[in-house]
């Protein structure tokens, strides 16, 4: 079972993949958001050609918890996501409050130039996303 990760944002989406066994979620690349039918689209293809059968979204709450602005504009995408796939690919939502923080944290440690995080934070972010999701589903079976 492959699960996808998305760290949604104003201009792009960050993808991530799990490993087939559900254990382990690794960064595949950055989408630049495009509207949400092209969106949509465009995670089918991943779904797709990588035999996805759960999505999770990083859904960006309030630090108070609360549905904000921010967290109101991806849920369009994710509804968009549970329309068009309906019970045959799940999806999920995950809080993903400080998800890039921490991951900006990371690569400021490994040294990382300003230019290089900018390529890289929203793959990793999702894969952080994804990671969290993938760990607390296999605590709780």
């Amino acid at each position: 079972m492959r699960s996808l990760g998305l760290d949604v944002g104003t201009k792009t989406i960050g993808i991530a993949l799990s490993d087939g066994l559900g254990l382990a979620a690794h960064p595949l690349l950055v989408l630049p958001r495009e509207g949400t039918v092209k969106d949509v689209a465009a995670v089918e293809a991943l779904v797709q050609e990588n035999d996805v059968s759960a999505i999770v979204v990083g859904l960006p709450l309030e630090l108070s918890g609360k549905v904000g602005h921010r967290a109101r504009r991806v849920k369009v995408l994710i509804d968009a996501l549970t329309e068009h796939f309906g019970e045959n690919v799940p999806v999920h939502e995950w809080d993903e409050r400080f998800s890039t923080a921490a991951v900006e944290r990371v690569l400021i440690d490994a040294d990382m130039s300003r230019a290089k995080r900018k390529k890289v934070v929203d793959k990793q972010a999702a894969a952080y996303i994804l990671q969290g999701w993938l760990d607390a589903n296999r605590a709780s079976r």
